[in-house]
C-alpha cells in the first residue's frame, strides 16, 4: 500500500489507543510518505498498516520513528511477536556501526521477547530467528554476529522464494557483512543482483532504492546507482535519510550542486522534525547531511557557505540520539574546513568539541582531530607538536587493532593510513624526502585498500592527493601527476585534486592534460569568491592555449609547427 500521511495518522491514532503524544505527533506531521511496502504479518488486522509504515521507516534507517511505531503495535497487540522483532531490528544498524552496550542490551531484550512470544507462521519465526542469530551469545564480535544474521536471512529468503521482504532484508544483510576493501565488490554486487531482480515488481519500495545506492557506493560502480539516487527522495520525500542518501552517489561522481540541494532538503526536513519533537536538540542526520554539504561546498570553493555550516554543526551540544554519526561529523567538518583551505595553523590547533557524547564509544573518530593537528603542525613548521599528534595516532591505532573488529570496515587501518601520511610530511619537513615519499605512498596504498565508510563523503584529505603535493614540492611532476590522477579516480572533481593535477601536468609539459584539469576546475569552482587566485591561474592558462590555437589556425604549416613546439607562457 502507499503510505500516505493523512491515512497513516488516522490509522495510528485511531487503531492504537493509548499511543504516546510524541508518537502521535510524529506520525501526524513527520511522515507524509515513506514508500510502498507490503509486509503481511499474522498479528491483529488493525496492526497491519501500522506495521508496514514501521517497516518502511526501518528501510530508510529512520530507526527512532520505526522503533516507536513497532512499540505501539506491541502495546496494542502483545501477542504480535513481529512487533518485538521490529524493535530489535531498530537497534541493529548493519551499515553504520555496532550497537553501543546499551543499544545491544535493548536489542537483545526485544529479540528474546520476540522469540518468547513466537509467531503463527514459519516465515515470521524465521525472521525472528535471524535477528536472534545476531544477538545470541556473549563472546562474539560484531562481524561474527553480522555474518550469523546474514546466513539465517539467506535461509529465510530461500524458505519463502516469493517473499520480496525476505529478499530485501537478505540483500541488506549481505551489505552489512560485505568488506568494503574488496576491490571486486563481490558481495555488494550480489546484493545488487537481488535488488535489481525485485525492482520491476516494486519500483516504489524504499529499501530497494536505498540499498541499491549502498551496494554501488564505490568509485567504479557509482554510475550504476544514479537512477536509484534520482528517485529515492521521491519515494520517501519526508524521510531525512532518504533525502540525503542520493548524495552518496552524487559525491562519488562529483555532482556538487545536486549534493548540496539534496542535503539542504534533508536538513530542512529534519529541522522541522526536531522542532516538533526535540526542541533545542540536533540529530545524527542533521550533522551527517551537514558534513556532506561542507565537503561539497569546499570543492566548489564556496568557503563562506562551508564556514557557516561548520559553525552550525560545531555549536551542537545536545542530540536526540548521540550515535557515532554525530561524533564523526562533529570532528570531521572542522578538520575538512581547515585542511582543504590550507589553514595549517588552525588545523594544528583543533580540539575535540564540548558536546554531550560518550566519546569513548567513538575512539576512531578522534583520529580525525589528531590527523588534522599533525598535518597542520608539520606544514606550519611546528614539528614537536606534529610528532605529539602522530604519537596520539599510534596509540589510537594500537588500541583499535587490539579490539575485536567493529564490523567489516577497518577503522584501525584507516587511522594507520592517516598516521603514515602525517609522518610523511614530518619526514619532509625534517629533510628526509625519500622517507617522506615512502611513507605517503604506504599511506595512499593502505587508504585505497581500506576504502570509504558510508558515514563520510570522503577522506579528510585523500592520501594520494597528499602524495601528489609532496612530489610537486620535490619537483617530480610526472610522478605527482600520476598521484593526483589516482586520487581523482576515487574522489572525482575535488578542487585541490584538479588544481594539483593541472599544475603537475603543466610542469611535466603535458599541456593538453593540464588544460583538461584546469577546465574542470573552472567548471567546478568558477563561481568561487575566495579561490580567485586559482581560478585566474586556470583561466589564464586556458586563454593562452586558445590564443595559441588561434595563431596556429592563422599561420601557415611551417609557422604552425614552430608555434606548437614553443613553450607556453600564459
Amino acid at each position: 500500500m502507499r503510505i500516505a500521511g493523512a491515512t497513516l495518522s488516522l490509522l495510528l491514532i485511531g487503531a492504537l489507543p493509548g499511543s504516546s503524544p510524541l508518537a502521535a505527533q510524529e506520525h501526524q506531521h513527520g511522515h507524509a510518505a515513506h514508500g510502498r511496502v507490503d509486509f503481511e504479518v499474522s498479528c491483529s488486522p488493525e496492526a497491519q498498516q501500522a506495521f508496514e509504515y514501521a517497516v518502511a521507516s526501518l528501510h530508510s534507517f529512520e530507526y527512532g520513528a520505526a522503533r516507536r511505531a513497532f512499540a505501539e503495535i506491541a502495546k496494542r497487540d502483545p501477542s504480535c511477536g513481529m512487533a518485538q522483532w521490529g524493535v530489535a531490528m531498530t537497534w541493529y544498524h548493519p551499515l553504520w556501526a555496532p550497537p553501543t552496550p546499551d543499544e545491544f542490551t535493548a536489542g537483545r531484550a526485544a529479540a528474546r521477547q520476540a522469540a518468547k512470544i513466537g509467531a503463527r507462521t514459519e516465515r515470521e519465526r524465521s525472521f525472528i530467528a535471524a535477528i536472534n542469530a545476531y544477538y545470541d551469545g556473549d563472546d562474539r564480535d560484531h562481524r561474527t554476529r553480522a555474518l550469523a544474521y546474514r546466513d539465517v536471512m539467506e535461509q529465510t529468503a530461500r524458505l519463502s522464494p516469493n517473499d520480496d521482504e525476505a529478499a530485501i532484508f537478505h540483500a541488506l544483510a549481505i551489505l552489512g557483512a560485505a568488506p568494503p576493501s574488496d576491490p571486486a565488490q563481490a558481495e555488494q554486487r550480489r546484493a545488487a543482483e537481488i535488488l535489481n531482480r525485485l525492482l520491476p515488481r516494486q519500483p516504489e519500495h524504499p529499501g530497494i532504492a536505498h540499498y541499491t545506492i549502498h551496494a554501488f557506493d564505490h568509485p567504479q560502480l557509482a554510475e550504476l546507482a544514479l537512477p536509484a539516487a534520482r528517485v529515492y527522495a521521491s519515494i520517501a520525500p519526508e524521510s531525512p535519510h532518504a533525502l540525503h542518501m542520493p548524495t552518496h552517489i552524487f559525491t562519488r561522481l562529483g555532482l556538487w550542486d545536486e549534493s548540496i540541494s539534496a542535503n539542504h532538503a534533508c536538513r530542512r526536513t529534519d529541522e522541522a522534525r526536531l522542532a516538533r519533537l526535540y526542541p533545542g536538540r540536533s540529530s545524527p542526520e542533521l550533522l551527517h547531511c551537514g558534513d556532506y554539504m561542507v565537503y561539497a561546498y569546499l570543492q566548489q570553493g564556496e568557503d563562506e557557505k562551508a564556514r557557516r555550516m561548520v559553525e552550525q554543526i560545531s555549536a551542537s551540544q545536545r542530540f536526540d540520539d548521540g550515535n557515532f554519526a554525530v561524533g564523526y561529523a562533529l570532528l570531521a567538518v572542522s578538520a575538512r574546513y581547515t585542511l582543504e583551505r590550507r589553514d595549517w595553523q588552525a588545523a594544528a590547533a583543533l580540539k575535540r568539541p564540548d558536546a554531550e557524547l560518550e566519546w569513548s564509544q567513538f575512539a576512531y573518530a578522534e583520529g580525525i582531530t589528531h590527523f588534522a593537528n599533525a598535518i597542520g603542525a608539520a606544514r606550519s613548521g611546528d614539528l614537536e607538536r606534529a610528532r605529539q599528534a602522530v604519537s596520539q595516532l599510534e596509540r589510537l591505532h594500537a588500541r583499535l587493532a587490539n579490539q575485536p573488529p567493529a564490523g567489516p570496515y577497518d577503522w584501525a587501518g584507516q587511522v594507520e593510513s592517516t598516521r603514515l601520511a602525517a609522518a610523511g610530511w614530518i619526514a619532509f619537513a625534517d629533510g628526509q624526502p625519500e622517507d617522506a615519499v615512502r611513507l605517503l605512498t604506504e599511506a595512499a596504498q593502505l587508504e585505497e585498500t581500506v576504502g570509504k565508510h558510508p558515514v563520510t563523503p570522503g577522506a579528510i584529505l585523500p592520501a594520494y592527493e597528499l602524495l601528489g603535493e609532496l612530489l610537486l614540492e620535490l619537483n617530480r611532476p610526472n610522478e605527482a601527476l600520476d598521484a593526483f590522477e589516482r586520487a581523482l579516480q576515487s574522489s572525482p572533481r575535488r578542487f585541490n585534486g584538479l588544481l594539483g593535477a593541472a599544475r603537475a601536468a603543466r610542469a611535466a609539459g603535458e599541456r593538453d592534460v593540464a588544460a583538461e584539469h584546469y577546465a574542470a576546475l573552472v567548471e567546478v569552482a568558477g563561481r568561487s569568491a575566495t579561490r580567485q587566485n586559482e581560478i585566474r591561474e586556470a583561466n589564464a592558462f586556458l586563454a593562452a592555449i586558445e590564443r595559441e590555437l588561434a595563431r596556429d589556425r592563422q599561420a601557415g604549416p611551417r609557422e604552425s609547427a614552430a608555434l606548437r613546439t614553443a613553450t607556453l607562457q600564459p
